[in-house]
């Protein structure tokens, strides 16, 4: 009897033959096996493997669908549905994962400073730490007019809400109190950095927290715009050239520093910021660049800082004396506020690093500028000398022939027109202040 098992090879088995004509077998002939065509390890895929099969040729179709991408893409009059046109939106849709920085926020194009300050231009994401402060919050005011996004780090220390208060309520403002001393993360396009009291009477009230805020807050702030590529400008002071020995002083110059006295801390502390500002430039290839800021004035600066200016035009309105330190044959010279923005502005735009002397090389003496205080506001207000202070620097007068050449900056206001303004704000302020204690009182 006929073995009941068959064979599944190609040709029949041998036992077929020999059996009787009625009896079952599941040979069949050659010519209806389907696939036959193919080779016998592709048949044998096809039959018993068929889901590995539609997986390899899944991937081999999407392998080819991705190499036909690239050359479909380059149509730009592509049909909405034709190859080309898909090609077009998966390349788009890419786009949002690529690693490049420029994909990620378009608005970095502009940091290279290509478009100037007049032009209208899409808005870049700032950070202006001490941005509540005198000078940083006039930044704010001209960085928020022209569309930026601004961020503001300020601990208040010596910065007031007050200063930037107008501002709440902007979708592009925002402020975070916050000490630089501390690290922050954040994603800008540009940092300025401003953070630091500026006046005697402040950075000498906590001196080691003045040199912090100078040292580790500017590596803070160093280390931020190497993580996140961000341009970054270090507002230094007219105070790194000491005492000069160099009249008027060129960023050249490298000053006469007493680096044990009780303005060190301030003096010496800016010098190490512009030394790491630098070697962040030279090391980690950071986009740096450093305005030496020489006495500035205007409205919104602290009353009682201990600045001549202020100090100034605060005694005259309450009818003090007018105090000159040592004999009044100090010089200064005076920006007022709005032009040191601009300057900062442009600095922060062009293409050089700096350090640049920012500052009015009109020069007055101490007594000289008392006079102009009382042709504004009091000519009856008297002058009472009083002993100098250390390490008050004899001269100061800025040579700002860099920054004429290569920024295209200098000062507009003089101090005869400046000055008023000034004594508007400090007049509602402190008279403001007064009226408004007068009446709680009267009002027990």
């Amino acid at each position: 009897m006929a073995s009941e098992l068959t064979y599944r090879g190609g040709a029949a088995s041998p036992s077929a033959g020999a059996a009787g004509a009625g009896e079952y077998s599941s040979a069949k002939p050659a010519s209806s096996k389907p696939l036959a065509w193919l080779p016998r390890a592709a048949r044998y895929a096809a039959a018993e493997h068929r889901p590995l099969f539609a997986l390899v040729g899944m991937l081999f179709a999407a392998a080819l669908f991705c190499l036909a991408a690239p050359s479909g893409s380059g149509s730009g009059t592509a049909a909405p549905y034709s190859s080309s046109g898909r090609a077009a939106a998966v390349s788009g849709a890419l786009t949002r994962f690529s690693v490049d920085p420029a994909a990620h926020n378009p608005g970095r194009q502009f940091v290279a400073g290509k478009v100037p300050l007049g032009l209208k231009r899409k808005g870049l994401r700032v950070l202006v730490t001490g941005g509540a402060g005198f000078v940083g919050s006039h930044l704010v005011d001209r960085l928020v007019a022209r569309g930026d996004s601004v961020i503001v780090v300020d601990n208040l220390f010596t910065g007031r809400k007050e200063n930037v208060m107008h501002h709440f309520g902007n979708p592009n403002f925002e402020m975070i109190r916050h000490d630089v001393v501390e690290p922050i993360l954040l994603e800008v396009d540009q940092i300025y950095h401003l953070a630091c009291p500026a006046s005697p009477v402040h950075y000498k009230y906590n001196p080691v927290k003045t040199i912090k805020t100078n040292v580790v807050g500017t590596l803070n702030m160093l280390g931020l715009a190497k993580r996140i590529g961000a341009r970054f400008l270090l507002t230094s002071t007219s105070e790194v050239y000491g005492d000069p020995l160099q009249h008027p002083q060129v960023e050249t110059y490298w000053g006469n520093v007493n680096p044990i006295g009780v303005r060190s801390c301030y003096d010496e502390g800016k010098r190490t910021a512009e030394t790491l500002t630098m070697d962040y430039h030279r090391g980690a290839n950071l986009e740096v660049r450093i305005a030496r800021i020489f006495n500035t004035y205007g409205p919104r600066m602290c009353i009682d800082d201990g600045r001549v200016v202020s100090n100034f035009v605060a005694q005259a309105l309450r009818k003090e004396p007018l105090t000159v330190y040592g004999d009044g044959k100090q010089t200064r010279s005076f920006q007022y506020v709005s032009d040191l923005v601009e300057g900062l502005m442009r600095l922060m735009e062009g293409d050089h690093i700096g350090p640049f002397n920012l500052g009015n090389p009109g020069e007055f003496t101490m007594l000289e500028l008392a006079k102009v205080v009382q042709d504004t506001i009091d000519p009856n207000a008297r002058i009472e000398f009083r002993e100098n202070t250390q390490d008050d620097p004899h001269k100061r007068k800025p040579d700002i022939t860099k920054a004429k050449e290569q920024l295209g900056w200098e000062p507009k206001i003089a101090l005869r027109d400046g000055l008023p303004l000034m004594v508007t704000d400090f007049r509602k302020r402190i008279f403001g202040d007064q009226d408004n204690a007068a009446t709680a009182t009267e009002g027990q």
